[in-house]
């Protein structure tokens, strides 16, 4: 009995521990100018961790699992003719981290589901506004011009692509919005605050997918919310804060695009293609050049290897997965998304205790998988933890249907 309080203490030490890492990993997900970076420092330590602290995996997540696992494979496999390719080479290997990582943040979200979720969207939220004030200050030059990344007068702050930024954004957005339309913060005003912050920065990063992820994300999450609330007080704060989030928006919009270049370089970004995009070399006439040429190579071109034949990125995630990984690893991507959106929609929609929290990573996941059709996200850190969110919270509610059932 007298070792029993030590070991107790030391596994809440290293939980404690656990948890700390894991915020670390979480916030410097935005650190994408270093190579590597503090995540990449981080995340192996951690994981290993928490697998010595103990994550379980469940049958509920075993589709996505065998996916991921499906899809890392096929990539070694069409990286098997071009192992003298350093390019390929460390693509390959930062695939399969990044999928792996994928299986832990399953397995991670899979117990204590609630708390771990939440947690991480508060570390996650941390680091998008951290991103932001930076996005804006780079936009600005409040630092000076070599401080944070600028891309072509774009806000990017600590990422080298504003695409990314304004994409990273979105589900801490969808978090503050939720949470605020729900009653569930009582910090109201700085809530509000960071949320104009967070889009402020979203706007000034002028990508063009990232404001229209952004929009459709609030709408599905607002909707989604309004249509699965048992309360009509609540949908009637809904309606009225969903009415005042469009107002203050379009002024925050409108106080941005008086100000000195910003209404320029809107105009300019808001035409639906750009020269890049056009013509028979731009993105899209690639594409359309390489689909057939896929359609003979069952291998694919190898990892990074569309850039190779066309001198440019697919820019198309569910194309660029056939390029890589050949059919397997194309099919196999196109089952993670079509997998992951028929169990987000599921948990979104129907009642159980992870109903909230699906309404806020779905969307914001769902959007990425759309944004997927004009840039590569395959790379993206942050995807892979919203879909282990997506499969943690499937897991628990598996699980807690179970338990409902065995009661009655």
């Amino acid at each position: 009995m007298a070792s029993a309080a030590p070991r107790r203490v030391s596994s809440g030490s290293l939980h404690t521990l656990g948890y700390a890492l894991l915020a670390l990993v979480i916030f410097f997900t935005c650190f994408t100018f270093m190579k590597p970076s503090p995540y990449d420092f981080l995340a192996l330590p951690t994981i290993a961790l928490w697998f010595l602290l103990g994550i379980r995996f469940y049958r509920s997540t075993i589709v996505i699992v065998a996916l991921l696992l499906i899809y890392l494979v096929a990539i070694v496999i069409a990286l098997i003719p071009y192992l003298d390719e350093s390019n390929s080479v460390d693509w390959t290997y930062q695939a399969v981290y990044l999928g792996l990582t994928g299986i832990f943040f399953v397995m991670f979200f899979s117990d204590d589901t609630s708390d771990r979720v939440g947690f991480v969207l508060k570390a996650y939220l941390a680091g998008a506004l951290f991103a932001a004030i930076c996005g804006i200050f780079s936009y600005f030059d409040v630092l000076g011009e070599d401080v944070l990344f600028k891309m072509d007068g774009r806000a990017s702050g600590v990422f080298q692509d504003p695409n990314l930024l304004g994409s990273f954004l979105i589900l801490s957005v969808l978090y503050l919005i939720r949470r605020m339309l729900v009653g569930e913060t009582r910090q109201v005003f700085l809530s509000a605050m960071a949320l104009l912050v967070l889009l402020a920065c979203v706007f000034l990063s002028f990508s063009r997918g990232s404001w229209g992820a952004c929009l459709l994300g609030i709408c599905l999450t607002i909707g989604l919310t309004w249509a699965t609330s048992p309360s009509r007080a609540i949908r009637r704060r809904i309606a009225r804060l969903s009415a005042l989030t469009v107002l203050v928006g379009a002024l925050l919009i409108g106080g941005l695009l008086s100000m000195e270049g910003v209404s320029e370089r809107f105009t300019d970004r808001a035409q639906v293609t750009k020269d890049y995009d056009e013509g028979e070399t731009g993105r899209f006439g690639n594409q359309r050049r390489g689909i057939p040429m896929l359609i003979d190579r069952p291998l694919g071109f190898g990892p990074l290897r569309w850039r190779v034949v066309f001198d440019l990125e697919p820019h198309n995630s569910y194309i660029g997965s056939f390029a890589n990984g050949g059919w397997l690893g194309g099919f196999a991507f196109v089952s993670i998304v079509l997998t992951s959106i028929f169990v987000g929609f599921r948990l979104c929609l129907k009642p159980s205790p992870y109903q909230g929290l699906a309404q806020i990573v779905f969307p914001a996941l769902l959007m990425f998988f759309l944004q997927a059709f004009q840039i590569d996200i395959e790379k993206w850190r942050h995807l892979y933890m919203m879909l282990g969110m997506v499969w943690g919270l499937e897991a628990a509610r598996v699980r807690w249907v179970f338990r409902q059932r065995s009661t009655t």
